[in-house]
């Protein structure tokens, strides 16, 4: 299984150029049953990445372009009228699929941005009613525009805590970019791309992150990091509870992708900017998305031992 995972990582690394350590954390958020935002600048490969994660992973895909007109039944679905039956017939949206990529979503609406909700806490929706499941693995990719952009609409604090982690791709390096740009378009490689993982070896994975050593001593770092977003007056507030699960569960995925099933103080301050920097704001500028300096105070000023 180690063999697997390995090269599912160097699968996507060869579509995704230069972004390893993104590449890492992105697998490392799914082995973890979470949810991932990427906030990048268009262009920069969060399509290609996420297209590449399913198709590596052996996973079914449905994208979703948000825009400032699509509706919640545009993303859940909606019954239409049979006139041979006689009945409402369910016709299920793009939600029901194992890896969905909401694309720039914060250029939705907040009320088609809240029809993710359920979905991405409970795995499940309630349409007209009724409530349906959705597949299992159940994997949110949203990519999101800088919020300086025009036409763009701020994601409440609600939705980006149900994100467990948040990255940026950021530009390449020359060298990546130099082989892109003499390589073949990276859109053309995906369909030479075989599923590395079949939904047993993921769901197997997934179960042994939960299995993870983690001390007492590495449990007592991580309530000082919390506690520290709680207590100290640069904090506009505190990690939830969430937040704090979210940071081991994180941790425990990296320590697996070590190949180390024992957690490490340097596994919980290698995902610390990834889950916790889009969930505090600073008391000077709570309606501020600038977590970065927040996580560095962190790193520095709260002791690991």
């Amino acid at each position: 299984m180690r063999s697997k995972l390995d090269a599912c990582l160097e699968a996507v690394n060869q579509v995704l150029l230069g972004k390893q350590a993104q590449v890492r954390l992105a697998m490392t958020c799914l082995l973890a049953n979470g949810h991932l935002l990427i906030e990048d600048l268009p262009g920069m490969g969060k399509t290609t990445l996420s297209h590449t994660l399913a198709k590596v992973l052996g996973l079914s895909f449905q994208r979703i372009q948000f825009t400032s007109d699509l509706l919640p039944g545009d993303i859940l679905g909606t019954s239409v009228f049979d006139k041979d039956s006689g009945l409402f017939v369910f016709h299920p949206g793009p939600i029901f699929a194992e890896l969905i990529l909401a694309d720039e979503i914060n250029r939705a609406t907040p009320k088609s941005q809240s029809a993710l909700l359920e979905a991405m806490e409970e795995g499940q929706v309630t349409i007209e009613g009724a409530t349906r499941m959705l597949p299992r693995p159940f994997f949110v990719i949203a990519t999101q525009n800088p919020v300086s952009q025009g036409g763009t609409f701020s994601l409440p604090e609600s939705q980006l805590d149900r994100f467990m982690m948040r990255l940026s791709l950021g530009y390449p390096s020359m060298a990546a970019e130099r082989e892109l740009l003499l390589g073949a378009a990276r859109r053309d490689l995906l369909p030479l791309l075989k599923p590395v993982l079949d939904h047993q070896g993921l769901a197997l994975l997934q179960a042994e992150v939960g299995k993870v050593r983690a001390s007492d001593a590495l449990i007592d770092y991580v309530l000082r990091l919390v506690e520290a977003t709680r207590t100290q007056p640069q904090f506009a507030y505190g990690l939830s509870p969430r937040g704090s699960l979210a940071l081991l569960a994180a941790a425990r995925a990296w320590a697996l992708l070590g190949g180390r099933d024992y957690v490490i103080p340097e596994d919980v301050q290698t995902v610390l900017p990834s889950v916790v920097g889009h969930r505090l704001r600073e008391r000077a500028d709570p309606a501020g998305h600038g977590g970065g300096a927040l996580v560095q105070w962190l790193l520095r000023e709260v002791p690991a031992l």
